[in-house]
């Protein structure tokens, strides 16, 4: 069953056409993350599922029913907010309960929703401070729970940790993840920020333009993009793109450097187009050659350091690559080594159309 239906929605503000025909399910229970580059109309998406914009046309259905031209209140959601939207003169108790007394519900059950979310998000003991007294994360665990004690069909999350530090992003996803295993609700989650929606999302939904480009599970997407746009805008360090030509048996690059590209057949040769590949399937070569891989030699550039790894940078074919390599194999900036690359997992991108082949 899907909690969540849109059918060809349409926004329009005057002659900015910002979502393009949307079609999307989401079902009961799924973790759905709608991605993409700023303008891409993600926010606007998720605003007129909420009601907060009015669709130009199309159809919404919000637990099976229509609710397209339905007010907010009305359509069975809970949303949080990326500016938190906590009434100052209101304590952290009275802030999760506002909804629920402006609904009449009877104030057992309003001490009952809110000792109940207090306790899964953990803020029980901040329940009589006021939101200036609060950490950015404090706060945005207070607009979580004003939201989940709604007891709403569908949970909407516009960007909400974007104005929270690094460490606190990190902890609040965790948090999030738990939430959503825990309730087992349906959720939709805006964000631009592609780990976000890699590590929480059942299903992501990438857009650009206000149209969707591919949705799939994040792994899906990850190894299997259906165009450029995808492949590099998923993955932390980004895809390496390296112009080529395709040859019976591989891609030739510009350097004179040739890579054979095992099981695929059909190729095109002198047809142009774009290698692709991951950071994560390159490594530094072994004493032995693992099938469908090739061997390159290169000079490492540039080494940052993130810990046990490292990325590096290194020239290849005419342009500059990034390898993600175990810390402790890599050679010192400048010296001359080589490189094992996982040919199985490449990528190869038509040059004109920018779609995968």
């Amino acid at each position: 069953m899907s909690d969540l239906k849109i059918a060809n929605l349409h926004k329009h503000y005057g002659a900015f056409h910002a979502v393009k025909g949307i079609d999307l399910d989401v079902a009961s229970g799924e973790f759905t993350v709608l991605v993409g580059p700023s303008g891409c109309g993600k926010s606007t998406l998720l605003r007129t599922i909420a009601g907060l914009e009015e669709a130009s046309s199309g159809k919404i259905e919000i637990g099976g029913r229509d609710v397209t031209w339905a007010r907010p209140r009305d359509r069975d959601i809970a949303m949080v907010f990326q500016n938190y939207a906590l009434y100052p003169y209101l304590n952290v108790k009275d802030n999760i309960a506002f909804g629920l007394r402006a609904r009449k519900f009877a104030e057992p059950e309003v001490e009952k929703r809110v000792a109940r979310a207090a306790e899964i998000l953990g803020i029980a003991h901040l329940l009589a401070r006021f939101p200036r007294e609060l950490s950015g994360g404090q706060r945005q665990r207070v607009a979580i729970g004003r939201a989940i004690v709604r007891d709403a069909i569908l949970y909407l999350f516009d960007e909400p940790l974007s104005n929270l530090d690094a460490q606190l992003r990190d902890d609040m996803r965790v948090e999030i993840k738990r939430l959503h295993q825990e309730l087992g609700r349906t959720m939709v989650y805006v964000t631009h920020d592609q780990i976000e929606a890699m590590t929480l999302a059942d299903r992501i939904v990438l857009l650009r333009d206000g149209v969707i480009e591919q949705q799939g599970a994040p792994l899906d997407l990850f190894e299997r993009p259906a165009s450029r746009f995808v492949a590099g805008f998923l993955g932390s360090p980004k895809m390496n793109f390296i112009p080529a030509t395709l040859t019976t048996s591989g891609v030739a690059l510009r350097d004179g450097t040739t890579l054979a590209l095992p099981g695929r057949s059909g190729l095109e040769p002198g047809r142009a187009v774009i290698l692709g590949l991951r950071p994560q399937y390159i490594a530094m070569a072994g004493q032995s050659l693992t099938p469908g891989h090739v061997r390159v030699p290169v000079i490492i550039e540039l080494v940052q350091p993130t810990g046990s790894r490292v990325q590096a940078t290194m020239p290849l074919g005419g342009a500059s690559i990034i390898a993600e390599l175990a810390a402790h194999d890599v050679s010192r900036p400048g010296e001359k080594t080589e490189i094992d690359i996982d040919m199985t997992r490449a990528v190869i991108i038509d040059a004109q159309t920018e779609k995968v082949i």
